[in-house]
């Protein structure tokens, strides 16, 4: 009678060149951006050959490149088109759901995401709180980047010249009492956005509403979004919108833009 085989694991299918080409790549984590073999050989308990010739290897095939003139290795731009493949393919919206739903659970209030289309600002996602009094959903809605808080962060960053072809007239349609009216008056605010990070919308499209966001960067630095929250007046006044939801917004932003390869300049 035949016993029955042991269900092997996947780590009875490692190879072990394989295993130690990785471990060398992940040694310069953290590390000096050059190592020279010695080091790389103490660092991964490895014979001098055995590194030279996975260091030959991946040179070859673009993963690690050698400084002529100081003889030491580091990573090769191989490395760089990979992790940039990988972030392409995160997803703004598949990133920025989990963090949406933890701003929802610490405000209750509507959270949404926005991209910048043309002269509009357009809501492709969000949760909303369960309150019994709460701001209409924005999702699928174009709206005039003027008069939105995610509208202002999304252009805030861009240049004078590219605003204007944003937004080609001074003279900007009227909403509310408090809506931004021209454009010499929207560029005296986005340097505010700039200073403060974020951008504010005080009943500027709707009367009775207020809202907030900061910009979402991806790994190339660029502006590919915005997190916002919004609410009725009486529950997001001064106070509040510049301390607590001000945080809250800051937090999402830096996480989401976090998750899509975003690394802050020390």
């Amino acid at each position: 009678m035949r016993t029955k085989e042991k269900k092997k694991s996947k780590k009875d299918y490692l190879i072990q060149s394989v295993v130690h080409a990785l471990d060398l790549l992940e040694a310069f984590k953290g590390e000096s951006d050059e190592m020279g073999v010695t080091e790389l050989s103490k660092k991964l308990g490895l014979h001098k050959n055995n590194v030279f010739r996975l260091l030959a290897t991946l040179e070859l095939r673009g993963y690690i490149e050698q400084d002529k003139q100081t003889g030491n290795y580091k990573l090769g731009v191989k490395v760089l088109e990979l992790g940039q493949q990988f972030v392409k393919h995160l997803g703004l919206l598949r990133q920025a759901h989990p963090v949406m739903r933890d701003l929802l659970s610490k405000c209750n209030e509507n959270v949404y995401i926005s991209v910048l289309r043309g002269s509009n600002c357009v809501y492709i996602d969000g949760v909303e709180g369960n309150q019994v009094v709460k701001v209409t959903s924005r999702i699928g809605h174009r709206l005039p980047v003027y008069a939105t808080a995610s509208g202002k962060v999304l252009i805030a960053w861009e240049s004078e010249d590219e605003i204007i072809k944003i937004i080609p007239t001074e003279e900007l349609k009227k909403y509310t009492p408090n809506t931004l009216t021209t454009r010499t008056a929207l560029f005296e605010q986005l340097k505010q956005v700039r200073e403060k990070g974020f951008a504010t919308d005080l009943e500027e499209l709707d009367l009775g509403v207020r809202c907030i966001a900061a910009p979402i960067r991806d790994y190339t630095r660029k502006i590919v979004g915005a997190i916002s929250i919004s609410a009725p007046s009486i529950r997001m006044d001064d106070e509040k919108l510049y301390g607590f939801f001000a945080n809250l917004v800051l937090e999402g932003a830096k996480e989401i833009s976090h998750r899509l390869g975003y690394i802050e300049e020390s």
